[in-house]
């Protein structure tokens, strides 16, 4: 064993040297865990709010707050557009969540969906430049039950301090009305990242991935394990850019989707997995095992493994197959067994296996682009843009099937996103500004170099601790106990 370094790059180094494959990957989740745990702890939460202007002089209270700030308010009475230019709103994200599907986690109470959601901020701030507040929500109505409709009042209500919103682990059915009700009735932009940011990167990592196998996306069967509202979504996008849904197979927790589930058709709360009832499916699998047979690819967003897959599911698909896994937090099957089965490629929701497909590098560059935009709403057409920017950056600097699309490390992906989004915006008519491409890059890039630049000055005057060696100790010696019980 290794100690381990403060980066954690040699995390499975720092294992003992007999453990099987199946106990680091076991011990990689449990030490993640406790320093989780241990480092929320010690930081108090992991985000922060501090000025971005100067205070020169005493006088100058009078210009930020009263009597001056009397014509901020005036000036946006007259003009609301004008109060993305004047205050915090043109850069501002709202991540609402009533925490009612906390990754793989369930319903975890309103608060306890803070980690998720600071982690949300976080990252927006980190790798995309841009402001955002976590807003844990009580969904439930007098009689207990969690109501869609206490969402949207919710965000329509809010929505005039915040230049978009970003929807997070809100269970199905309810998030399908919350977001489709949203993006029309607000005047900003109303984002599902659980749907819309999952659909955009996956759909990046199938566009090269099938690239690698060397097929072709409107004849590759896929199937699909899964029917909530990151697969739901996925679906859509995939037969938008060009996957034929004939050859697309959906799987829920009662069976595939096809026009004979009765109990979908008559609930009209899961419209949208009813939309692919209509569409996909014309055989009627009677079970995932019939439907993996010759299958080019599945895409599993379902309970979280490592034996939710199956192996001989694997070994039964087709030619140089493609398995995408991304539960969280552990993928439906651990990508080394997905291997031994004989898959291609191999694509989970975690950076510390190979292929991250991760909403992580879709959220914050297309949220920054729409902002930059002044957008009134992130459209399936910007989704898809993201989605080819993503695989066309990683193509450019070369893929393998160990590497088939950009990682959160590489920084010039998200103003590279944020510009194409953009233009795709000013394109499609819902953006208020028409901003050139090097615009939007260039004030992208500003924004993102200064946010990690102002992070890392923080830990180097010592405004925020370093990482004490001990804590990474504790953790690695909780994990390693966890792995060998």
């Amino acid at each position: 064993m290794n100690k381990l370094k403060p980066d954690l790059s040699n995390l499975e180094e720092s294992f003992p040297g007999d453990f099987t494959p199946d106990q680091i990957a076991r011990a990689k989740t449990a030490f993640y865990k406790k320093l989780s745990i241990m480092a929320h702890e010690f930081y108090g939460g992991k985000i922060q709010v501090l000025p971005r202007a100067p205070v020169p002089g005493f006088n100058w209270f009078n210009v930020w707050y009263t009597p001056g700030v009397s014509s901020i308010s005036t000036t946006i009475r007259d003009d609301n557009d004008r109060s993305f230019d004047l205050s915090i709103r043109g850069n501002l994200v709202a991540v609402v969540s009533d925490s009612t599907r906390v990754l793989g986690d369930g319903d975890c109470t309103p608060p306890g969906g803070l980690g998720v959601m600071e982690g949300k901020a976080f990252l927006m701030k980190y790798l995309g430049g841009v402001d955002a507040v976590p807003l844990c929500i009580d969904s439930r109505n007098a009689g207990g039950e969690h109501d869609p409709d206490r969402i949207i009042d919710f965000v329509k209500m809010c929505q005039h301090s915040f230049g978009a919103i970003n929807l997070e682990d809100i269970s199905q059915p309810n998030c399908y009305r919350v977001l489709d009700v949203l993006r029309e009735d607000c005047h900003i932009p109303v984002w599902h990242d659980d749907a819309q940011g999952t659909a955009s990167v996956t759909l990046a990592g199938v566009i090269n991935a099938v690239k690698l196998a060397d097929k072709d996306l409107s004849k590759v069967r896929i199937v699909m394990l899964g029917a909530g509202a990151a697969n739901t979504a996925i679906a859509r996008l995939l037969v938008a850019d060009g996957a034929d849904p004939q050859k697309l197979v959906v799987f829920d927790t009662r069976g595939s989707l096809h026009k004979g589930r009765e109990d979908i058709k008559k609930d009209p709360r899961f419209y949208r997995k009813w939309e692919i009832c209509e569409t996909t499916n014309p055989e009627r699998f009677a079970s995932i095992e019939d439907a993996m047979k010759g299958a080019d690819m599945l895409i599993a967003l379902s309970k979280p493994g490592p034996d939710t897959v199956k192996p001989q599911w694997i070994r039964s698909m087709g030619k140089k197959s493609i398995v995408f896994v991304c539960a969280n937090p552990v993928p439906e099957i651990y990508p080394y067994a997905a291997k031994e089965a004989g898959a291609f490629i191999v694509a989970t929701g975690r950076g510390d296996f190979p292929n991250q497909v991760n909403n992580s590098t879709g959220f914050p560059g297309i949220l920054k682009g729409a902002l930059l935009a002044r957008s009134r709403k992130i459209t399936d057409g910007m989704a898809i843009r993201a989605a080819h920017s993503l695989a066309d950056y990683a193509v450019k600097r070369g893929i393998h099937p160990e590497n088939i699309v950009p990682t959160m490390d590489e920084a010039d992906i998200f103003p590279v996103e944020a510009a194409d989004v953009a233009v795709q915006a000013v394109e499609e008519g819902v953006a208020r500004s028409s901003p050139s491409w090097d615009e939007v890059y260039q004030a992208a890039k500003r924004d993102i170099t200064q946010a990690r630049e102002i992070s890392h000055a923080l830990v180097r005057d010592g405004f925020i601790r370093r990482v004490p060696e001990t804590m990474l100790a504790e953790a690695l010696a909780a994990a390693v106990a966890a792995a060998r019980a």
